[in-house]
């Protein structure tokens, strides 16, 4: 088999359907039965077997699925080697951030980037998982948290903090979260339960009723400017707000690290060095509204 053979494997075998693995190659799905087709007639066997649940491996497949994933890892490696010495000031730079940090952090970057080099653009990714920089999916990173990957280059840009927050509504009709007893809060979704924001709210108001949950910060600030309840927000969206009131008796919530990653093999390339610096630049003009 031919690399594009193997991708279309791997790509089939990871969505189980033909509709599934031609977005993610971003082909069209006859295009897709056409290249499972030609794999097949190539192997001489059957790698994949159509099921009611979608496509499974067969024995075959499973025995190769290992290999056709280190061919992967191995292409991947040479498309960033070969990007990583592109040295032209034009192009894509794909940036990953979850979407509050994009909307606070990007517009004002990419400004300052078209206007020393608008032949780079940047296309915003906001997925609510982690895209993987070592497979392209993404060329920088924004997280929340420390990255992990020895092939990855990373440094701490900030630390932003969080407080209590309600609309001053709501506080009319309720009191102090602190000492009234009838109160709601707006949170995250379960899988986000464990986040430390949410743990901390969980304990200053062990007792209040939920109101609303969310995996969307922009979201929860909605519901608290709609007087829903009260939420721990990061200071950055909740100061700048006009509709919600910082609860200062109920102290700071926790800080989260904001972190940079790009990896190794691309930081030197000129349109990715031309994003961080719009990027640094950009971190240190909104250093204050972080709180830390």
């Amino acid at each position: 088999m031919d690399w594009d053979d193997v991708r279309s494997f791997l790509a089939i075998a990871r969505a189980r359907s033909l509709s599934g693995a031609a977005r993610d190659l971003g082909v069209g799905q006859s295009t897709m039965s056409r290249r499972l087709e030609a794999l097949e007639q190539r192997a001489g066997a059957r790698l994949l077997q159509r099921t009611p649940q979608g496509y499974e491996l067969t024995p075959l497949g499973e025995a190769v699925l290992g290999n056709a994933e280190r061919m992967e890892a191995e292409a991947i490696a040479v498309e960033r080697m070969v990007q990583g010495r592109d040295v032209a000031l034009s192009g894509v730079v794909r940036v990953t951030a979850v979407e509050v940090v994009a909307n606070l952090l990007l517009p004002g970057a990419i400004v300052a980037l078209q206007a020393k080099y608008p032949g780079i653009s940047v296309d915003v990714l906001t997925e609510s998982r982690s895209l993987s920089l070592s497979k392209r999916e993404a060329d920088l990173a924004i997280r929340m948290a420390r990255f992990e990957g020895n092939e990855l280059v990373t440094r701490r840009m900030a630390v932003a903090s969080s407080a209590l927050y309600a609309s001053p509504a709501y506080l009319t009709a309720h009191g102090s979260p602190m000492v009234a007893g009838d109160q709601a809060v707006v949170t995250v979704l379960e899988d986000q339960a464990h986040l430390p924001e949410a743990r901390w709210l969980a304990e200053r108001m062990p007792q209040a009723r939920l109101a609303m949950r969310s995996n969307s910060r922009d979201a929860q600030l909605a519901a608290v400017r709609a007087g829903i309840g009260v939420a721990c927000l990061p200071c950055y969206l909740g100061d700048s707000d006009a509709g919600v009131v910082r609860i200062a008796e109920a102290g700071e919530g926790p800080a989260r690290e904001i972190w940079l990653g790009v990896h190794a093999d691309l930081r030197h390339m000129p349109r990715i060095r031309a994003v961080i610096e719009a990027l640094d630049a950009e971190f240190a003009r909104q250093k204050r509204r972080f709180g830390v």
